[in-house]
C-alpha cells in the first residue's frame, strides 16, 4: 500500500507561482511512475504531468508545457510540481498519483493505482 500526501496549494494571483509537494510512504518512489492530475469544478480529472521511474523522463499536458515542471527526489520520497505563470484556468484541485505498471498508459486516470487526497489551487485574475 502506498500513501500519498499533497501540500503546497493555495490562492495566488495570475502570473504568480506555487510549488506542490507529494510525499509518498509505503513504497520507494523509484519503483513508481508519478504524476499530477487536476480537476476543475464540473470537469473531468485531467492529466497534467508525469515523471517516469528512476530514469526521470517527463511529459506534460500541452496546456501547462513551458510553465510547469515536475521533478522527483527519490531520497526524500517526494515529487514536486513547480507551477509558474499561473492562469485563472489553472484553478483546480491537484492530485498526486502513483503508477505501478510501467506498461500502463501514463496519461490515463484509470492507469493509476494510488491517489492523494488533493490540494486546492486557486488563481485569481
Amino acid at each position: 500500500q502506498v500513501q500519498l500526501v499533497e501540500s503546497g496549494g493555495g490562492l495566488v494571483q495570475a502570473g504568480g507561482s506555487l510549488r506542490l509537494s507529494c510525499a509518498a510512504a509505503g513504497r520507494t518512489l523509484s519503483s513508481l511512475g508519478m504524476a499530477w492530475f487536476r480537476q476543475a469544478p464540473g470537469k473531468e480529472r485531467e492529466f497534467v504531468a508525469t515523471v517516469r521511474w528512476s530514469g526521470g523522463s517527463t511529459y506534460y499536458a500541452d496546456s501547462v508545457k513551458g510553465r510547469f515542471t515536475i521533478s522527483r527526489d527519490n531520497a526524500k520520497n517526494t515529487v514536486y510540481l513547480q507551477m509558474n505563470s499561473l492562469k485563472p484556468e489553472d484553478t483546480a484541485v491537484y492530485y498526486c498519483a502513483a503508477l505501478v505498471d510501467p506498461s500502463s498508459k501514463w496519461y490515463l486516470v484509470t492507469s493509476y493505482n494510488y491517489w492523494g487526497q488533493g490540494t486546492q489551487v486557486t488563481v485569481s485574475s
